[in-house]
C-alpha cells in the first residue's frame, strides 16, 4: 500500500521518502492502539485503513496551492486528513481543530509522538475561531455541505480555499448551498474526483473571494 501513497503524493509533486512512509505507518499504529479506548475510527482492518485513511487523505495534496503555508483541519477527530498532510508536507503549518477534549488530547500527544513540530492543536469549536483565518481549510466527512460551509468558510482567508472531503451525496447537497456560499463570499465550487481506487470520493473546492462578509 505504501506504493499507492507514493503514487498519490507524486501527483502533487510531493516525494514520500522512507522516513515519511514510516511516520504514516506509525500514525496508523497509534490510531489503532488508542481506538481501543476511544472511538476514533470504525475501520479495524489495517489494509482498509491504509487506503481509506492514509491514501484518501493524501488525495488532497494536489489541491493545496503551492504558496499555501497555513492549513487548518476542522473537526480533525482522529487526525484525518491533517496528520497525513502534515507528514507529507512538513513545510505546512498545520492547525488541527477539534472541540472534543479527549480527541484534542489524542491529537496533541500523537503530534508529539511522531515529532511533528509543524502541528498545533486547538480544542475549540470552529465558531469560536472567527477572526482567525488560514490559507487552506480542510474538513473530512464533517457534516452536510450547508453546515460544513457555514462552519469552515469563514476560517478561510480571502484568496484562500476550502477543501471538503465528501462522498457522492455532496453533489446533491451542493444544489441548495449557493446562498450560504455567497454569504461568506465563496466562489463557485469545483467538484474533483479524489481518484481513490474503487471509491467515489470527492473533494469539493470552494475558493474565498476578497472583501467584507455579510452577516459573518
Amino acid at each position: 500500500m505504501s506504493q499507492l501513497w507514493i503514487d498519490i503524493a507524486a501527483r502533487a509533486n510531493v516525494t514520500l521518502d522512507q522516513t515519511r512512509i514510516d511516520q504514516l505507518s506509525a500514525y496508523l499504529d497509534r490510531l489503532f492502539a488508542v481506538n481501543e479506548q476511544m472511538n476514533l475510527t470504525r475501520i479495524e482492518n489495517r489494509e482498509q485503513a491504509e487506503l481509506l485513511h492514509i491514501a484518501d487523505s493524501l488525495t488532497v495534496l494536489r489541491h493545496i496551492p503551492e504558496a499555501a503555508l497555513r492549513l487548518a483541519d476542522v473537526g480533525s477527530g482522529g487526525g484525518l486528513p491533517g496528520i497525513p498532510l502534515a507528514i507529507a508536507r512538513p513545510d505546512l503549518k498545520m492547525t488541527l481543530i477539534d472541540a472534543t477534549a479527549k480527541k484534542a488530547a489524542f491529537l496533541e500527544q500523537t503530534a508529539q509522538h511522531l515529532g511533528l513540530t509543524n502541528v498545533t492543536v486547538v480544542g475549540q469549536r470552529s465558531e469560536q475561531l472567527r477572526g482567525h483565518q488560514w490559507d487552506v481549510v480542510t474538513a473530512r466527512a464533517l457534516a452536510a455541505m450547508d453546515r460544513l460551509i457555514q462552519w469552515c468558510l469563514p476560517l478561510v482567508k480571502p484568496g484562500g480555499v476550502l477543501l471538503a472531503m465528501k462522498g457522492p451525496k455532496a453533489r446533491e447537497e451542493l444544489v441548495n448551498c449557493q446562498p450560504i456560499i455567497n454569504r461568506y463570499r465563496g466562489a463557485a465550487p469545483t467538484i474533483h474526483p479524489a481518484d481513490l481506487p474503487g471509491r467515489d470520493h470527492l473533494i469539493i473546492e470552494i475558493p474565498r473571494r476578497g472583501g467584507p462578509t455579510a452577516g459573518a
